[in-house]
């Protein structure tokens, strides 16, 4: 089905092409772009909005005391990195399902959304053991 635009002053009508199928790929491709823009609107949005819950300083520029600390800070901040792209993927996963109206694509796209925030939550859960591995190498 092709649709024509009204008749200009000249008679003569130019036909416009048809829009995509809605199922086609490139109405799914357009889809996806929405929502992963209205995704990032969200999370740019609470990132601008939230504040930081006490006053100390963010960084903090010091030489630890032992090797032991310096393992002990690199523990925590991979927890802690792991942890929280672990939490975001779970998000866009849960939204991404709740969006794909029963689409197989987008189902997909959630699956591999939580498996990817499984691992997350692996490595998160398994840095201190890694941590105590390097200790055991270098001998602290």
């Amino acid at each position: 089905m092709r649709l024509i635009s009204p008749p200009r002053r000249g008679g003569h009508s130019p036909a416009y092409p048809a829009p995509a199928d809605p199922g086609s790929r490139q109405a799914r491709r357009v889809r996806g772009l929405r929502r992963l823009l209205t995704i990032g609107a969200a999370l740019a949005l609470l990132v601008l909005v939230a504040q930081p819950a006490h006053a100390e300083p963010a960084w903090m520029l010091s030489a630890e005391d032992s090797l032991e600390d310096v393992l002990d800070n690199i523990r925590n901040w991979i927890m802690g990195i792991a942890a929280t792209l672990a939490t975001v993927m779970l998000s866009v996963g849960g939204v991404i399902r709740m969006m794909a109206g029963g689409d197989p694509g987008e189902v997909e796209r959630s699956n591999r959304a939580f498996k990817s925030a499984g691992w997350g939550y692996g490595i998160a859960t398994l840095a201190p053991l890694a941590v105590e591995i390097l200790k055991g190498i270098v001998g602290e």
